[in-house]
């Protein structure tokens, strides 16, 4: 389906209209009302949820081991990957993010500040005694999602092909020409196991090692959906939070768990749910345990 072509496209001249809104999501007027205040207020609560899905799904991946430039770099990958399956509200999303949409600055600039201290952060990386503008983030940030707005707009899904060069205009003011020259060279990274599956293939668990603690993290998540990472670590056994943090977020990269909570976008707790290629796994290591007659709690060989 072909993306919307922005934020007028979505409301039309006159605005959207509650009679177009229940009619598209199948309910009643006084369901509406009950709910949402106007068209506006509803608009917003999409946007909120739809934020708190990107966060879920990139946070975690942000949040893994090494470099600055490396771990943003992956996180970008599985944000494209997510904004070509849902181009429409990804439109909708980056249009509000630029200004256009309802008025709510508390949403905006919530967002906005997360994805601006993201970028900033790499001055840790830069040359000692490099001089930046206060406005470096904000610009690097604007410009990122004026690229994929046009993109969107444009009625293009396939953003995958943008991850170098859109690298290269967050690295160059921060690592310099060569850093971001290195960027636009550098290959696709390897399927996330966020994309859909092809029709009829089943779900392939990523490779890795497996051991003691992955095994009972996962165990954690499969007995209790939406847990915190408090909640993981002590099902887990895993004193230290850090520890904890780290693990969750490299099943995160590889596709195995999602983050559902509204942490980054509310600081609310965490909620990690396993994906399909983690519930695979988990259901196989269960069996191969049940199968060998020894327990689970029993460390990998």
């Amino acid at each position: 389906m072909a993306c919307e072509r922005g934020w007028a496209a979505e409301r039309g001249d006159e605005g959207l209209s509650v009679r177009a809104l229940v009619a598209r999501a199948g309910v009643s007027r006084r369901t509406f009302y009950e709910l949402f205040e106007n068209c506006d207020d509803c608009l917003l609560a999409a946007l909120d949820a739809f934020f708190v899905e990107v966060a879920a799904v990139v946070v975690g991946v942000y949040g893994g081991e090494g470099r600055w430039s490396q771990r943003l770099g992956a996180a970008l990958v599985v944000l494209l990957e997510l904004v070509e399956r849902e181009c429409e509200m990804a439109l909708l999303a980056v249009s509000y993010l630029l200004g256009y949409g309802p008025e709510s600055p508390q949403l905006r600039g919530r967002v906005l500040e997360g994805l601006r201290g993201v970028v900033d952060e790499g001055r840790s990386q830069a040359v000692s005694g490099q001089a930046f503008s206060p406005l470096t983030a904000e610009f690097v940030v604007a410009s990122v999602l004026t690229v994929i707005h046009a993109r969107l707009q444009a009625g293009s899904q396939r953003l995958g092909g943008l991850v170098g060069e859109l690298m290269w205009m967050i690295v160059l003011p921060y690592l310099g020409p060569a850093a971001a020259g290195r960027e636009l060279e550098r290959s696709r990274r390897p399927p996330t196991g966020l994309s859909p599956t092809a029709a009829g293939e089943p779900v392939r668990p990523p490779v890795m090692r497996m051991t003691y603690r992955t095994a009972r993290v996962l165990e954690a998540i499969a007995l209790v959906p939406g847990a915190s990472n408090v909640e993981i670590g002590a099902r887990a056994e895993i004193p230290d939070p850090g520890q904890t943090s780290k693990l969750l977020a490299r099943l995160a990269r590889l596709g195995l768990v999602e983050n559902h909570g509204a942490g980054w976008a509310r600081g609310a707790p965490n909620e990690w749910h396993l994906t399909d290629s983690g519930r695979e796994l988990e259901s196989t290591i269960a069996r191969r345990s049940a199968l060998g007659g020894a327990p689970r709690r029993v460390r990998d060989a």
